[in-house]
């Protein structure tokens, strides 16, 4: 599904440092743009149907139907059911994660030895609150801007983001939404270059859309 936008009104413009949440519901047409201003900074990102939050964000869904582990510029963020949540309309980076999922207390002391300062699980839970949700309606999620590599035999690891200073990734909401955004703070792995820094979170209006 590819989009021409006409407008830009600006429905809010949120500053998120690392560490904080973000959670907002995106009524259809709407866009949400993510900018890395800094560069090589992880966004975890959840979205759900606003009409049965039973249905969320399906990984599996989404990479079987695109033909790539990969999210770019045109891939369709597919739900549980099958239906198209929001479609990633315009994308600076051109390579975003979502087979790593989301860092985690317990994932970080079975790898690092340590809790961490924070991670993008507990942010989560504290994202979805506003939603009347909890940790229990976490699913695998987007990793916008970071970099996962897969070998030939099947290893993978994180390897360091080519996201540059002011790459954004853009979406569109292809039905009413909920987004929950962790901005990472994971300092002990090279999803945030060691240096978790800040993202500004855009919400637009929608537009006159016309399929291209």
């Amino acid at each position: 599904m590819q989009h021409d936008r006409t407008a830009d009104e600006t429905i809010c413009d949120d500053l998120v440092e690392a560490g904080q949440p973000w959670a907002r519901r995106i009524n259809k047409g709407e866009r949400v743009r993510i900018v890395d201003l800094k560069g090589q900074q992880a966004v975890d990102f959840l979205v759900f149907d606003a009409a049965d939050r039973a249905d969320r964000y399906n990984a599996a869904n989404t990479m079987k139907l695109a033909g790539s582990i990969f999210v770019t510029k045109g891939t369709v963020l597919y739900s549980d059911q099958g239906k198209p949540l929001m479609t990633v309309a315009d994308d600076t980076c051109g390579f975003h994660d979502t087979i790593g999922g989301c860092c985690s207390s317990e994932m970080n002391m079975l790898r690092y030895g340590k809790p961490g300062p924070g991670n993008c699980r507990d942010t989560f839970e504290s994202a979805l609150k506003c939603f009347g949700m909890s940790r229990q309606d976490i699913t695998a999620n987007i990793n916008w801007f970071m970099r996962v590599t897969v070998g030939p035999d099947g290893s993978m690891s994180i390897a360091d983001s080519s996201s540059k200073p002011g790459d954004y990734v853009e979406l569109i909401a292809e039905r009413d939404v909920l987004c929950a955004i962790s901005n990472c703070t994971q300092i002990f792995n090279s999803s945030n270059g060691y240096n978790p820094t800040p993202i500004q979170v855009t919400v637009l209006a929608a537009s006159s859309i016309n399929p291209a």
